[in-house]
């Protein structure tokens, strides 16, 4: 037995429960709206752009890359950066995904008036329908969890695992969906032991 075993079964666990009550607390109407837009948007030559501060951050920049690789054109803008210019990235019919479990997180809050502005769709992703965020956005994703694991139930942890799960979802049905073949794979995908799979498979 390790020293520590009783602390690693009770995160562990609280995270896998986390997970599996996705299965019955995430909206799966809200899932097929999302997917259905992300199928539009490499057609209509549009792009994602995801935004999230601290652990979300972390989160958006994760489901930005896993969209890209899937053929989804997606990018994580940084709140910092969004402030100084690069909300000039954003342009009409682009799908903007904001993450902050809150939802009234001030950073995430200023890209609300460009994305209306613009004609950006707004996917907002927090825990709380009621929340700035859940308010004004185009279509909500409440993601909310019973408890983080830390000692406090304050780091965001198990509610990010929560999200990204839920995004891979999201990804892998517009894979699908998308017809997205291993060739395609390996076009933007050449590189590390993933390329060397994919170029024996050729």
């Amino acid at each position: 037995m390790a020293k520590y075993d009783q602390s690693y079964e009770e995160v562990l666990r609280i995270e896998r429960d986390t997970l599996d009550s996705l299965l019955t607390t995430v909206d799966r109407d809200v899932l097929d709206r999302i997917v259905d837009l992300l199928c539009t948007v490499k057609p209509n030559s549009k792009k994602v752009i995801t935004a999230g501060c601290g652990t979300s951050g972390m989160a958006a920049q994760k489901i930005a890359h896993t969209l890209s690789v899937v053929e989804v054109p997606a990018f994580f803008l940084s709140p910092a950066n969004s402030i100084h210019g690069g909300l000039g990235a954003i342009q009409k019919g682009d799908v903007a995904v904001l993450f902050t479990k809150g939802g009234n997180t001030g950073e995430i809050v200023n890209y609300i008036p460009v994305c209306k502005e613009k004609g950006a769709v707004i996917i907002g992703v927090t825990e709380d329908e009621t929340s700035i965020l859940g308010k004004n956005c185009d279509i909500l994703l409440k993601i909310a969890v019973e408890r983080e694991p830390c000692p406090w139930k304050l780091i965001a942890s198990g509610s990010i695992v929560a999200a990204i799960a839920v995004w891979d979802a999201i990804a892998f049905t517009v894979m699908r969906h998308n017809g997205f073949t291993k060739e395609q794979f390996y076009l933007t995908h050449p590189g590390g032991s993933v390329g060397d799979k994919l170029r024996a498979g050729k």
